[in-house]
């Protein structure tokens, strides 16, 4: 995870396998150290922070990589976005994903990787933090810290391939051959302990120096979650009623929706109000093409994917003020249904540009991308200011949300069947953000304003997955009802396992 001064202190492990498995002479390269032995680390506070550091990292992924960002790949699978960019073999892992011929063979096999990369660390962390030298209330805390991470990374697995193995301690390179998947309630329930014991030792607030870190807020948002996907939704709607608080109004954790839904898009208002869990990037990392893989990928990569392909103003466009933005690759090009329902909506501005009418205008000139509507998606577009670093394709300073308020507020109401008082302040509070009427509580209305509020974070796909909505909705991507509710498990990952792929690939 990019994490301001948190990390600085960052330890890249020397994973062999997927699956995480370590020796007891695991190298642990760390910067600025030379190397240790993975035996003789976890000695003391700084070492284990050096740990909790490692653990955060893959969190990062989500939008700080090509083809293999959760964001992009999401986005793309989803029906509100194209994958773009310059051809039908650009980033093949995202064209796979938005035309539904994704297999074992093509999906990008990171994605699976990065994630169980993340659990391993959490997994080693959880052994050894009992028998670190260091104070006891801080040690707790990274307990839970590694805990609601853990559960952060298996949720991505179990909603993405459903069957997905288990694993919650370091396995050694003799076990691999052993590794079979679990059961997804299995999955659920591991979930759901290490979110309960992890609470109450997490900060309700964070200091400034730990931004992007779990607090108690963001951890009971992720138990709210995980209890809605599993279907348990009364203690869903008890988990999102502790961080909702009154709807409109600042909750007992601090949250509360920001004023202008605009504001949440302004790169200067990191950790805002309704934040809940986000990811920091940094320009500083200075990352190259031959150093990205290498641990350097601090910024928001997405933000260049997402850009326009050469994108330029006129003098007519100058002179109009239109958005200085920087020449992307044009990958994530809105669906043009996406535009229609969102134009009337005051949300439009925020979410999609329209490329085309003024292109039509003459006030700014592009090139198209691949399966190209006209509509750009702009919630995480970085402007020419942006650039800082030597290399700005992979160094954004940009942020991305996780979790926010507004969602947790749309999914408190879902959880209470979309029906009763409290369910409808909920949604009338995210409406009235944006000066809409209320209009009666309803499930429907409430997947409706998911679409409209959350456009472009990466919900779409699950949510469309979850209710049952998908093989509708996506009919016109190619999408098989009873196959592509759930990704393939890359075909690496059968390499010296009991593993079986998912059913229909």
């Amino acid at each position: 995870m990019k994490l301001i001064s948190f990390k600085q202190s960052i330890v890249a492990l020397g994973v062999v396998l997927t699956f995480g498995s370590c020796d007891t002479d695991e190298k642990l390269e760390v910067q600025g150290d030379g190397v240790v032995l993975e035996t003789a680390f976890y000695r003391n506070e700084t070492e284990a922070y050096s740990g909790l550091v490692a653990a955060y990292d893959k969190v990062g992924k989500f939008a700080g990589s090509m083809e293999t960002a959760p964001l992009l790949f999401l986005n793309s699978a989803s029906d509100d976005f194209y994958a773009g960019g310059g051809n039908s073999g650009d980033q093949p892992g995202l064209q796979v994903a938005s035309n539904y011929t994704v297999s074992q063979f093509n999906i990008p096999p990171a994605i699976w990787a990065n994630y169980y990369q993340g659990v391993f660390r959490c997994n080693v962390m959880i052994q050894k933090l009992p028998e670190v030298d260091m104070d006891t209330t801080k040690k707790a805390r990274f307990m839970a810290e590694v805990k609601t991470l853990r559960a952060y990374y298996y949720f991505d697995l179990v909603r993405m391939f459903k069957n997905v193995p288990l694993i919650v301690v370091p396995l050694s390179k003799a076990e691999v051959p052993n590794v079979m998947q679990a059961k997804p309630e299995e999955i659920y329930v591991q979930m759901e302990k290490d979110l309960n014991e992890a609470i109450n030792d997490l900060p309700v607030t964070l200091a400034t120096t730990e931004s992007g870190r779990f607090s108690k807020g963001a951890a009971i948002a992720l138990l709210g979650k995980v209890y809605l996907y599993n279907n348990k939704k009364a203690e869903a709607a008890t988990e999102f009623a502790k961080i909702n608080g009154t709807p409109g109004s600042t909750s007992s954790y601090g949250y509360k929706l920001m004023p202008a839904y605009a504001d949440l898009w302004n790169h200067a208002n990191k950790f805002n109000t309704e934040s809940i869990f986000e990811i920091a990037y940094s320009d500083k990392s200075n990352a190259d093409w031959g150093n990205f893989e290498l641990g350097n990928d601090e910024g928001n990569v997405a933000a260049q994917l997402m850009g326009i392909r050469d994108y330029s103003r006129t003098s007519t466009g100058l002179a109009a003020g239109l958005p200085d933005y920087i020449n992307g690759w044009g990958f994530i090009t809105a669906t043009t249904d996406l535009a229609n329902v969102l134009k009337t909506d005051p949300r439009f501005a925020s979410t999609i540009f329209d490329a085309k009418a003024e292109r039509a205008a003459g006030r700014i000139t592009y090139t198209d991308s691949y399966n190209e509507t006209g509509y750009h998606f702009i919630k995480y577009a970085a402007v020419n200011e942006d650039i800082k670093a030597a290399n700005p394709f992979l160094n954004f300073s940009i942020n991305t949300y996780i979790i926010r308020l507004a969602d947790t507020y749309l999914m408190e109401a879902e959880a209470l069947n979309g029906s009763g008082a409290r369910a409808q302040a909920l949604l009338d509070a995210v409406r009235a953000r944006v000066g809409l009427p209320s209009v009666p509580v309803s499930m429907t209305a409430i997947m409706n304003e998911r679409r409209l509020e959350l456009a472009g974070e990466g919900h779409r796909w699950y949510d469309l997955v979850r209710t049952g909505q998908a093989a509708a909705k996506l009919a016109f991507k190619g999408f098989t009802a009873n196959k592509n509710e759930i990704m393939p498990i890359p075909y690496s990952e059968f390499n010296n396992t009991k593993m079986v792929q998912n059913p229909g690939y």
